[in-house]
């Protein structure tokens, strides 16, 4: 087995990414502090061709040596936007008839592996900040929560690693639809 060199991986330019089709799929980052996992976030949406980031709270925005670290310039290939509360964006992307979800541990949430993507709707999740999660009251605004199942000690994932997951499992479920 030879290891592909990275001339052999048919990378899409920025400019074929925009134009690509998306997954309906958005990211909303609520009051993330770190920098790192803002760059991750950016870059595994960029692997998945998800439709945009919204950046809310505390989370900081691109231009940033911090982000561009672990981004590796997918923050100029996906969309994003800064918005400042997150309540109010997910109120309005309810309105526009996107399904909201949660990621995070509460009652009534949904096992990731029985989380069903829909055809022909649109979807974001809400990840939230490292150490006190997505909050009670843009939970409250959802239409539902998602729960990663964890069985070890600690009962939490970092959060470019939870959006690692999250993303990945939307995607291959979108692929067979």
């Amino acid at each position: 087995m030879r290891k592909l060199k990275n001339s052999e991986l048919n990378r899409k330019t920025v400019a074929a990414y925009k134009e690509a089709p998306k997954i309906p799929l958005i990211l909303i980052l609520d009051d993330i502090r770190s920098l790192n996992n803002i760059g991750s976030v950016f870059r595994t949406a960029d692997a998945f061709l998800i439709e945009k980031i919204y950046l809310c709270g505390i989370t900081a925005t691109p231009p940033h040596k911090d982000i561009h670290k672990t981004a590796l310039g997918a923050t100029e290939s996906v969309d994003w936007e800064y918005y400042k509360k997150a309540t109010e964006l997910v109120k309005q992307l309810k309105d526009d008839n996107i399904k909201v979800y949660a990621i995070e541990q509460a009652e009534g949430a949904i096992s990731l592996e029985n989380f069903k993507v829909t055809p022909d709707e649109k979807h974001a999740f809400v990840l939230g900040n490292e150490v006190k999660g997505v909050s009670q009251t843009v939970v409250n605004e959802c239409n539902e929560v998602i729960e990663i199942p964890q069985e070890g000690t600690k009962h939490s994932l970092n959060i470019a690693v939870a959006s690692g997951v999250a993303l990945w499992d939307f995607y291959q479920k979108f692929k067979k639809l």
